[in-house]
């Protein structure tokens, strides 16, 4: 019936005047194999000819053994009177997977749908062309849950195509292109050149006090180039451990620095600390036994009991792989780029080349302590017990991975009221000493109103750091209790795995879903939350998604699975699906802050 009642509509526009194209003048579809196992179509329109965005898809008819994978679009489409069209002739790209059971050679009925109009306005019934192609299925990738079972639907290729059009190729996507088409030097400094970038980032930032505080405690006649030369074992101890850990997660799938983000690890390397801070302190002394530092002095003037190289590398070896796990654009390049390729040599010396960018911070810090050290006194004892406090800090924000919140401002409220008194601030000044003495009071005193903040927060169920008093100065907290307060922070759905994920997905088709992968332990993730999240344009913003924020803290079975699923090696990592699937070009490696977010997720 529609073709008798099409047939007439262009009868009575041609015995009118009007000069409209028959169906097969106006769509002339073609279709052919190329390097034997790929499909490129073609779409020739006729004058004045355009065809439907959403109407222009493919199928394959009356075939198991092969699926369409990808389907990839080279047109921009247009608007058109508020509809998305193709205005110039169409060359899409087909690629396919196969199932266990396809054969070497395998025949399809790939189906081409389309439907357009003349801008003379005479407007087509929807039409397919069936083509007939035999598809070799020697190097096609096997059917799998990450694969669709079903061809990809057309709203799914407009996404795609929208993606290509807002966001052009991801960082981590540009990254590992240069590395598979760059020269070894160029390489090379374009990983150095991240690497300095990094050095920039919260996973690099807890490092620096703990190199400082290696330094000074080498004592008081610590040389330029002794401490530029321990700076230099930490750094390459660093890089190595880098190197191993990215090569091993991007052959095996699985990140070791996430996995050493257990109560067992953290905890330990926090007594490490612990105990190198009382050392500090003056409680005692760390070091080898006579005898063996008699043996070892013999055979290298480096090990003393105040700390040979060796264990400054140790040290710089586990805070490589315990202290900044977060994964970065950069990082995640290199790990993909191995995973694809295969080749660890390349990706494994890209990695360590960008840990020595990551390492230049601390080389400068390292350079720099033979000039800047105080001189022998008074000052360097003071300048020790501080690192020692420095030490407690690194250790306490090390255990606020694997304690409940409360516990974590506990323990900083106490750190603060015993810096406090140490400081001497109820102790009074003595006359004539006032200068950097009274200074050091002052600090005291605003140590101790911050410890008695923190303290007095914990008691009545905040979180933050920041605004320790919210439960007492939020209105609606005071009213209805800490949930109150709870809905003041971004509204995340939290899951832990891909069918908590699928669900809501499913729940969702016509809505864009936001994927933030996070974890307790991951310093980027924490300034996300509090720095990008907390924006009031951002949280606007982001009221138009829907919010979901897949939590890795405990590394289960469940989170890996989900984690490998989207190819990410840990977070932080935000992924933004459309229509049930993933916006790829959109997706975020890394930390972005405010401004940049909300520019992205606008696009979207």
């Amino acid at each position: 019936m529609k073709k008798i009642i099409a047939l007439l509509l262009l009868t009575i526009a041609l015995f009118a005047g009007n000069k409209f194209l028959m169906p097969d003048e106006a769509f002339m579809p073609s279709a052919e194999v190329v390097d034997g196992d790929t499909v490129v179509a073609t779409m020739k329109l006729g004058e004045k000819i355009y065809v439907y965005k959403e109407k222009f898809d493919f199928t394959l008819k009356e075939n198991s053994a092969l699926k369409i994978a990808k389907i990839e679009i080279a047109n921009k489409a247009e608007d058109h009177d508020g509809e998305m069209v193709y205005m110039e002739d169409i060359k899409a790209k087909i690629s396919f997977a196969k199932s266990s059971s396809a054969a070497a050679q395998e025949k399809v009925l790939l189906v081409m749908h389309y439907q357009g109009c003349s801008e003379a306005g005479l407007c087509y019934e929807p039409s397919e062309k069936v083509f007939e192609l035999e598809i070799a299925t020697a190097s096609l990738p096997l059917i799998s849950t990450e694969t669709p079972s079903d061809e990809i639907k057309k709203d799914e290729v407009a996404v795609e195509d929208a993606a290509k059009d807002e966001f052009g190729a991801s960082e981590t996507d540009e990254i590992v292109a240069a590395l598979k088409g760059g020269s070894v030097l160029t390489i090379l400094a374009v990983f150095f050149g991240i690497g300095v970038v990094l050095s920039l980032t919260p996973c690099i930032f807890p490092m620096i006090p703990i190199l400082s505080s290696i330094i000074v405690s080498q004592g008081e006649d610590i040389s330029a180039k002794r401490g530029f030369t321990l700076s230099l074992v930490y750094v390459l101890a660093m890089a190595f451990a880098y190197s191993i850990a990215g090569v091993l997660a991007g052959v095996f799938g699985e990140n070791l620095q996430v996995l050493l983000q257990n109560e067992w690890a953290i905890g330990g390397f926090a007594l490490v600390f612990i105990a190198l801070a009382f050392s500090m302190f003056g409680f005692y002394e760390i070091g080898l036994p006579a005898s063996w530092q008699s043996k070892l002095s013999s055979a290298s003037d480096s090990a003393s009991s105040k700390g040979g190289f060796v264990g400054v590398a140790v040290m710089g070896f586990l805070s490589a792989l315990i202290v900044g796990p977060c994964v970065a654009p950069g990082l995640a390049g290199a790990l993909i780029y191995i995973g694809q390729t295969g080749d660890a040599l390349l990706g494994g010396v890209a990695l360590f080349v960008m840990s020595i960018g990551m390492g230049l911070p601390l080389l400068l810090i390292g350079a720099g302590a033979g000039k800047f050290m105080p001189r022998p006194g008074g000052w360097m004892d003071t300048l020790t017990h501080v690192f020692g406090a420095v030490m407690l800090a690194i250790a306490i924000w090390m255990l606020s991975r694997i304690l409940p919140d409360m516990v974590t401002m506990m323990l900083w409220a106490i750190f603060f009221i015993f810096s406090a008194v140490y400081m001497g601030a109820f102790e009074p000044l003595e006359a004539g000493k006032r200068g950097w003495n009274a200074l050091v009071k002052a600090i005291g005193v605003l140590f101790m109103i911050y410890g008695v903040l923190l303290f007095s927060g914990a008691l009545s169920g905040s979180t933050s750091m920041l605004t320790p008093l919210d439960q007492f100065t939020n209105k609606a907290a005071v009213v209805e209790g800490s949930s109150a307060l709870k809905s003041a922070k971004t509204p995340f759905q939290i899951i832990h795995s891909s069918a908590e994920l699928d669900a809501i997905l499913a729940a969702n088709p016509d809505k864009t879903v936001m994927l933030d992968f996070a974890a307790e332990w991951c310093s980027s993730c924490k300034e996300m939350e509090h720095i990008t999240f907390a924006d009031a344009a951002v949280k606007a913003k982001m009221g138009e998604f829907v919010l979901v924020q897949a939590d890795v803290t405990d590394n289960t079975d469940e989170e890996r699975a989900l984690t490998k699923r989207f190819g990410l090696f840990g977070p932080p990592g935000i992924l933004f699906f459309k229509q049930n699937r993933e916006i790829k070009n959109a997706r975020i490696i890394g930390y972005q802050p405010p401004e940049k977010f909300l520019a992205h997720i606008k696009k979207l």
